[in-house]
């Protein structure tokens, strides 16, 4: 078999564990990175990129054997067609719920790198400062500008399209020529922004498409088909950016069908030593050793691998003597806004489909707002004008056929809230030891659900999506609250968080695991709180920074 002994194992081929690899591999460590799932070639097993809706036997849609073969993905949109064999089969991998969680996962080299949403924002540094100042959970161990550099670092390789709005609440970064607002999107804007006076802010979604050539890869065609994979490269994904740039490196070793069943641990060193798994094809069991370890399983998955492992010391496992691994689950809230017709742009129409919408900053309890709930929330969504078919009448031949060349009368306006959720020791995720998956392997069991804060929280998210619209001076306003389960927003975190004392928290400000100084996580399970921001990027930056601290300590003989 192939070599055994590795300077550093990356345990995931995600976000994070993309950039750990290309990371530590470009400091000159022999790397492996261990997927559980299936390989996916960037370009070539992109197999349904190119199909237009026709081309699938049921247009995309879902049939009623997926459903059946899947009752987790089918209470959401990522059940279809398109992207089908991009999530986790339910039978093989199961899980518990005390209370529903909804968990969407992507087996496979790349994770859900190729399946996200590809929304972009830096964090604020109230978003660091929150936990301490309101006593909530545990204070984070770094602050905005321990980040803010590697924020740059990352957003730079990564690619990503934005404007520089000057925003306390919304930093600037290192950003790629914007997207442009379409017109509904700019009257918006302005009739909004004049009414609060500059006190609320409608801007382009901040997203890692590129709008340039970047390295090696071709900017974004406004396709819009991004979570098949894109064949140009257009947006970051581990496929089109982190994995060639530490493949080229020489460094690299990729072994897929690899599920890490735990952590090699001395207890005498108290180091870890390395990984154990099961190879998912053949079931056969392996070790291979590392100096160090990054854990980038994605949040929720990480955390088992942590639960696994060290269990003849410390029966929760591995960072598990603080008492909170696998507590304080976090998503962001969201499936709450309103939607409304825009008058005046009968004679415009959308150029190409832009693949990303616009963004609503915070402006709850900010400077001096001061809300009955704590944190706050910002608005995803934009304008479109959808095509004659709408209309019910036109369903079949010469009819329809003319519809789906006219435009509809009307430009479509609405918006989304996304909102922050608390750290909460019991939201909590553990092993269920009764129920086991296809490789005999324990699963996750899921106690989590939304508190008094969320609740009191998304009464503003709705009516002030209404007040802004009707400000704006859209027709027809309607305000919904479609309802949410802990799961919904995939983005998953805690359950391993960072601090800076190791009796309550998992990680460090560098994040290594308390309990193994050379075991480091750097995806979702280390997040302290969430802010109401997309936390990708936040992954990014955190994973490139640990990466640099552990190749400096590994230098330093301190690991």
């Amino acid at each position: 078999m192939a070599d055994t002994i590795y300077d550093a194992i990356v345990i995931g081929s995600g976000i994070s564990g993309g950039w750990a690899a290309k990371e530590l591999t470009e400091k000159g460590l022999k790397v492996l990175m261990l997927e559980r799932g299936r390989n996916i070639e960037h370009i070539k097993d992109y197999v349904n990129a190119a199909k237009d809706s026709w081309e699938f036997p049921h247009r995309g849609g879902r049939t009623q054997e997926m459903i059946k073969d899947h009752p987790v993905l089918k209470r959401d949109y990522p059940l279809n067609e398109t992207v089908l064999d991009m999530w986790v089969n339910e039978k093989e991998s199961p899980y518990t719920e005390v209370k529903r969680f909804d968990w969407y996962r992507g087996y496979h080299v790349g994770g859900r790198s190729l399946l996200w949403g590809r929304q972009s924002y830096r964090w604020n540094k109230w978003d660091f400062e929150a936990n301490g100042k309101e006593g909530i959970g545990v204070d984070w161990p770094i602050r905005y500008d321990d980040l803010a550099p590697w924020y740059g670092y990352a957003e730079k390789f990564a690619g990503i399209q934005g404007s520089k709005e000057g925003l306390d609440v919304l930093p600037d970064g290192e950003f790629m020529p914007a997207m442009e607002l379409n017109c509904a999107e700019k009257e918006v804007k302005k009739r909004m922004e004049a009414f609060y006076k500059g006190t609320r802010h409608l801007i382009i979604g901040r997203s890692a498409n590129i709008t340039q050539p970047h390295h090696d890869r071709t900017n974004c065609q406004y396709r819009d088909r991004c979570w098949r994979g894109c064949p140009f490269g257009g947006y970051f994904s581990t496929q089109s950016s982190t994995l060639p740039a530490a493949m080229k490196t020489g460094n690299l070793t990729l072994r897929p069908f690899s599920i890490v069943t735990k952590i090699l641990y001395n207890k005498n060193t108290r180091k870890a030593t390395g990984v154990e798994i099961i190879d998912a094809e053949t079931n056969k069991t392996y070790e291979f050793k590392s100096k160090i370890v990054f854990v980038c399983a994605s949040a929720l998955n990480s955390t088992w691998v942590l639960m696994n492992s060290a269990t003849d010391v410390w029966e929760g496992g591995l960072g598990s003597s603080c008492g909170e691994l696998g507590h304080n689950v976090m998503d962001h809230h969201f499936r709450t806004g309103a939607g409304g017709t825009v008058e005046g742009f009968s004679d415009k129409y959308e150029f190409g489909r832009r693949p990303t919408g616009i963004y609503i900053p915070r402006f709850r309890n900010v400077y001096n707002d001061k809300r009955d709930y704590l944190r706050g929330f910002g608005y995803q969504g934009g304008a479109g004008r959808g095509r004659g078919v709408d209309i019910a009448e036109f369903t079949i031949g010469a009819d329809l056929k003319e519809s789906l060349s006219i435009p509809s009368d009307q430009w479509y306006f609405g918006i989304t809230a996304f909102g922050e959720m608390l750290p909460d020791h019991s939201n909590k995720i553990y092993l269920d030891k009764d129920k086991k998956d296809k490789w005999g392997l324990p699963v996750l069991s899921f106690d989590v659900e939304t508190k008094e804060n969320e609740r009191k929280m998304r009464i503003d998210m709705m009516n002030d999506a209404k007040e802004m619209l009707e400000a704006a001076g859209l027709k027809d306003v309607q305000a919904s609250d479609s309802g949410y389960t802990v799961g919904m927003g995939i983005h998953e975190m805690g359950t391993a968080r960072m601090g800076r004392d190791p009796k309550t928290s998992v990680l460090n400000g560098n994040n290594q695991v308390w309990d193994a100084l050379n075991v480091f996580v750097t995806d979702g399970a280390c997040m302290t709180s969430a802010s109401c921001v997309n936390p990708s990027l936040t992954y990014m930056a955190l994973t490139a920074r640990a990466a640099d601290y552990a190749v400096n300590e590994l230098k330093k003989g301190n690991l």
